[in-house]
């Protein structure tokens, strides 16, 4: 059994939802003596290639060319389809990022492969490969098969763990060759949001806050128990589309799916909406002055309050506490 690990990169370091997918692929593979091979694609690329093998890689594909400098889809499907073909790989694993989750239903089509995407489990033994999804709104976990010859999965960040590292640890590298890009599609331009630093999806600690922070003023407030926690700041579709917060903060259904170690929610109802972006948190806890809020059932721990007295206090208690 082969398992290809499609990783991500920022800032000259794999990010943490490839960790992740490393980690998972390493314990498939110890399962069922199976090898892990991580693919590295990008432009300049070459001071990554050591860092797979201390999270768990027995071989690393790296894919260094100009057409992958960016987050080209099409050229990242051609450049994993080489790497599938050239290692016999019958599980590839990807990260359930935006950009993952694009290019993994492109690779899937070029195989004609079969496809379970955001997974929070995988169950694999022999040639039998499951994985759990969450399905309407997080009110159902169900359990699919993939029965193609390749199976491919993206995997819900913060979700799966992360091996230690272990830097004693060396893997083979060996590189991919890529031929001149043939695209119809040209990337024009990358412009970066203006957001956090960590990427919501990513984040341990997320601060949420909806229509009851009544401007986006009121927002600095969360910002700055955020910064105390060593969170980031997300927004519920209502607040995102008030034009309070940016769009890749918005937390949801129609948002992003998170699931941190702590989410607190302020100023919201927590719809079923929005219960579908966060019921993956391992801990919730919710501020509303409504005492009938849904929010305030689900909540692992919920306060009924005013949002603008009960943040303040948070936020100097955790300074405190923090030192």
């Amino acid at each position: 059994m082969t398992i290809l690990v499609v990783t991500e990169h920022k800032n000259a370091e794999l990010r943490k939802p490839a960790l992740e997918a490393l980690g998972e692929a390493r314990r498939i593979a110890d399962q069922n003596g199976g090898k892990v091979i991580a693919l590295i694609m990008g432009s300049g690329v070459d001071s990554l290639k050591d860092i797979p093998a201390r999270y768990g890689a027995d071989a690393v594909l790296v894919a260094d060319a100009p057409a992958l400098a960016h987050p080209h889809p099409e050229a990242c499907r051609d450049a994993i389809l080489l790497a599938v073909r050239k290692t016999g790989a019958g599980i590839v694993l990807f990260p359930a990022t935006g950009a993952g989750q694009d290019v993994a239903s492109r690779v899937a089509a070029g195989l004609d492969a079969g496809l379970a995407s955001d997974c929070l489990a995988l169950h694999v033994d022999g040639d039998t490969f499951e994985a759990e999804r969450s399905l309407f709104a997080g009110k159902i976990i169900a359990r699919v098969a993939l029965k193609s010859g390749i199976r491919i999965a993206t995997l819900r960040p913060n979700v799966f763990p992360v091996c230690e590292a272990d830097s004693s640890k060396s893997a083979q590298v060996e590189i991919l060759e890529i031929p001149a890009a043939s695209s119809r599609m040209t990337l024009r331009e990358i412009r970066p949001g203006a957001g956090a630093k960590t990427d919501i999806t990513e984040a341990d600690v997320v601060v949420t806050g909806g229509r009851g922070m009544k401007s986006p003023e009121n927002f600095k407030l969360l910002e700055d128990l955020a910064d105390a926690l060593g969170g980031v700041v997300g927004a519920t579709r209502a607040a995102v589309d008030a034009g309070w917060r940016p769009q890749s903060e918005q937390v949801g259904q129609t948002g992003k799916t998170v699931s941190p170690v702590l989410y607190l929610l302020f100023g919201a109802s927590g719809s079923i909406q929005h219960w579908a972006g966060m019921s993956g948190a391992r801990c919730i806890v919710a501020v509303n002055k409504d005492p009938a809020a849904p929010i305030l059932e689900k909540a692992d721990y919920g306060i009924v309050g005013d949002l603008f007295e009960v943040v303040p206090a948070l936020t100097e208690a955790v300074r405190k506490i923090r030192g």
